[in-house]
């Protein structure tokens, strides 16, 4: 690490269903900053942001936030009309990675292995969509909200169950998306882009306790998940992952840095699930992880980041 120490925004918080995990990924990116000499100011996603925003005068911005608005273009728009650069993906790329279905439009047209989906809206008629669910996807599915991430509002149905039930829940974050349920294994795929040069990182799989899986509680508690790094698969498996990974991010139009999430089933049948634009950077959280096995500790992955943010 070298070069001038910069002034850096850290934006956290906001309304986000995520709002507390996105504090959490930016008390651990100021620690880190300020350990190297950079200036800092966390700053709340409210209405005094702007103003905040104007008196710090940032030669960066970090925006460390998870969900709408501050992943799905909102903010990154903000950020250009007040000619801030920031790290991560830009207002196109962003809006796009957190629209679930546009996403998977965009993964079809590359020829990525994703699975076949309705979008349910909230204010169809939830029995006639029940049944719509059923006759073409079956009963055992996963139901998603389509513009959050971290799990927020996910119900699985992997033995089937009421679907009027679980589409009135998810309903409560709009529209949702369903997909049939894929049992299998959940493996991540960090990608870091430094200088135009994109780098996958080794595959991590992530395990919960039997009966469980990776929801909201177990991302974010301690010792509630495991990882295991690298991914116990075949080399094929691993490179053809690392490949749809670097696809997505690149077809999608994304920059710095993402995480793509896949189902990889027992005959090692690869699904890309969705891809995170900002991976969260808490100390439990999978991207920073990935970022050492390659060799960019937390501290010099964040230094490269937002150094490479200011040059923009």
């Amino acid at each position: 690490m070298s070069g001038r120490l910069l002034r850096i925004a850290i934006l956290c918080g906001g309304s986000s269903a995520e709002a507390e995990v996105s504090r959490q990924s930016a008390a651990q990116i100021e620690a880190t900053l300020v350990s190297i000499g950079h200036t800092t100011q966390l700053i709340e996603l409210d209405t005094r942001a702007i103003p905040q925003l104007l008196e710090f005068a940032p030669e960066v911005v970090f925006p460390a936030l998870h969900g709408p608005p501050g992943e799905d273009g909102t903010v990154q728009g903000l950020l250009e009309m007040l000619a801030l650069p920031y790290v991560g993906s830009d207002v196109r790329g962003s809006a796009i990675a957190m629209d679930k279905a546009i996403a998977k439009d965009v993964f079809r047209r590359l020829g990525l292995p994703v699975a076949n989906e309705l979008i349910i809206q909230p204010d169809e008629d939830v029995s006639l969509a029940a049944l719509r669910v059923e006759r073409e996807l079956g009963s055992q599915v996963a139901i998603k909200p389509l513009r959050q991430g971290s799990a927020i509002g996910v119900v699985l149905l992997p033995e089937g169950g009421d679907l009027e039930k679980a589409l009135k829940e998810v309903s409560r974050f709009g529209p949702c998306m369903v997909e049939p349920f894929i049992q299998g294994r959940e493996i991540t795929a960090g990608i870091l882009e430094l200088d135009q040069v994109l780098t996958p990182f080794p595959l991590i799989e992530i395990t919960t306790a039997p009966g469980q899986w990776y929801d909201y509680d177990n991302r974010y508690t301690p010792g509630a998940s495991n990882h295991e790094l690298p991914a116990q698969l075949s080399p094929e498996t691993t490179k053809s992952i690392q490949r749809v990974a670097l696809s997505a991010h690149q077809g999608l139009g994304l920059r710095d840095l993402s995480r793509a999430d896949f189902i990889v089933d027992d005959a090692e049948q690869v699904t890309l699930l969705e891809v995170n634009t900002l991976p969260g950077m808490t100390p439990v959280s999978l991207y920073p992880e990935g970022a050492e096995a390659s060799g960019y500790p937390f501290d010099d992955l964040l230094d490269r980041l937002v150094r490479q943010a200011a040059n923009r």
